[in-house]
């Protein structure tokens, strides 16, 4: 019998206290109440079938924290009435490992099933890995493990080819919306008294979530925590109370509004005009106020093409490495690694000369989308082709002195069609010489 603690004590001062974490208080019991992953979930979805099937195997779920993988494989467990042993690679040994497995056999010689859900497994080392690899083969136990991390490199690929990989994405904001309203209404969390919020605040705390089932409920729990009791017993949560307890200046923000788009373009337009101080000021300003680092980066992706193209070939390995370093630190950490990025492409060299040679060709290759390709570049493998002259004056580049061949690759109509029209801005200079020259030794 489980002893009870202080914290699982509820006092009837404020609902909620002292009892245990609003995010385990409100963990799904059942599908019906799992929110979110409908792409394998949702009726007729694979991993549905399997458990409609009572047909599950060994498996990895794959996803970003507070997505509910932990309460996924709860379920698993619950609806094959298998039993259910939580193991954590961050505290656990090879000698739990052994442990666990030993106690695994027995349940099974006597007919029980027994589901392993290892949390953050990619944290155990190979060894730890290995230890689970035989009892995973021959059926001992059926294994669940969670990871915020691409299992590809952090998983033994012997242990990983004998399971199922499962990607679980983060969940929408209406997803996020759903759930904090259920909170208010479940007398598992704040159903058992009133909550004066306003229907907006709820919104806020599921953007500020930014995919995260349990960062929403710690912030609505802190919130009606700390909210004002009327004598009533009712309880009031204000915008300044939340703004509160977020830390930060959200509730101005709409990650889908206007504003989200009006301060992406000027962080864009600031590095076109090669600003560093308005850039990082308005970098600043998103990712203080909740905006995702990932959302940023991707667009710091797209102007290091748009932008400076081949004038800095480096912009764009930046700016992608960045992305790296934003998904592998998150924030606050990743703050810096994009400040950075933002004051590298700021000063770097400006072309759009990749952008221009895209759009142009765009436009041809849409009003002239039945031109053939030219028979000297098709490749031949048959004979009827041959007999079609496919490949016919084919010249290897790198049989020529110069490395290029003195042929035409567009089609005819379009021979002379240039789109690549370099600058003369940092390294693109270099390759304007290079394009020339090769454009006179090809006619």
């Amino acid at each position: 019998m489980e002893q009870l603690s202080l914290f699982d004590i509820q006092t009837d001062e404020v609902p909620g206290a002292g009892m245990a974490p609003l995010a385990d208080r409100m963990r799904p019991q059942n599908l019906e109440e799992y929110i979110g992953q409908k792409h394998l979930l949702g009726e007729g979805k694979i991993l549905r079938q399997m458990l409609e099937r009572d047909m599950i195997a060994s498996m990895i779920f794959w996803g970003p924290p507070g997505v509910g993988k932990t309460t996924l494989a709860r379920i698993i467990a619950s609806r094959t009435k298998s039993e259910f042993v939580n193991f954590s690679a961050v505290t656990s040994g090879i000698r739990e490992i052994k442990e666990i497995m030993k106690q695994a056999e027995e349940r099974r010689f006597c007919g029980v099933r027994t589901v392993v859900f290892v949390d953050e497994i990619h944290r155990f080392n190979k060894a730890q890995q290995d230890a689970f690899l035989p009892y995973v083969e021959k059926g001992s136990i059926i294994l669940i493990g969670a990871t915020t991390e691409n299992p590809s490199f952090e998983i033994n690929a012997a242990l990983l080819s004998r399971c199922r990989v499962f990607v679980l994405k983060e969940l929408g904001t209406e997803d996020l919306q759903e759930l904090l309203t259920r909170v208010l209404k479940d007398r598992r969390g704040f159903g058992g008294t009133t909550v004066h919020m306003e229907a907006e605040l709820l919104s806020v705390m599921a953007a500020f979530a930014n995919g995260d089932a349990r960062m929403a409920l710690n912030t609505l729990e802190t919130a009606v925590l700390n909210g004002e009791i009327s004598p009533d017993g009712s309880i009031t949560v204000t915008r300044q109370l939340l703004e509160q307890c977020m830390g930060k200046k959200t509730l101005l923000y709409d990650r889908k509004g206007e504003e989200h788009y009006n301060l992406i373009s000027a962080l864009h337009k600031s590095m076109r005009n090669s600003d560093p101080d308005a850039a990082v000021y308005w970098l600043a300003r998103m990712l203080e106020a909740g905006e995702d680092p990932l959302f940023i980066a991707r667009r710091l992706i797209r102007f290091a093409s748009e932008d400076i193209g081949l004038a800095d070939s480096r912009a764009l390995q930046l700016a992608v490495a960045a992305y790296q370093a934003c998904h592998f630190n998150g924030m606050p950490e990743c703050n810096l690694n994009l400040a950075q990025t933002v004051i590298y492409l700021s000063l770097a060299p400006r072309s759009n000369a990749v952008y221009r040679a895209y759009e142009t060709a765009k436009e041809d290759a849409l009003t002239q989308l039945s031109e053939p390709v030219p028979l000297v570049i098709r490749n031949a493998p048959t004979q009827l082709m041959e007999e079609l002259h496919y490949g016919e004056g084919y010249i290897y580049a790198h049989d020529t002195e110069e490395k290029i061949a003195r042929m035409t690759c567009l089609p005819e109509s379009l021979k002379d069609r240039r789109y690549y029209l370099p600058t003369q801005e940092g390294e693109e200079g270099g390759w304007k010489e290079r394009l020339e020259r090769s454009r006179e030794l090809s006619r």
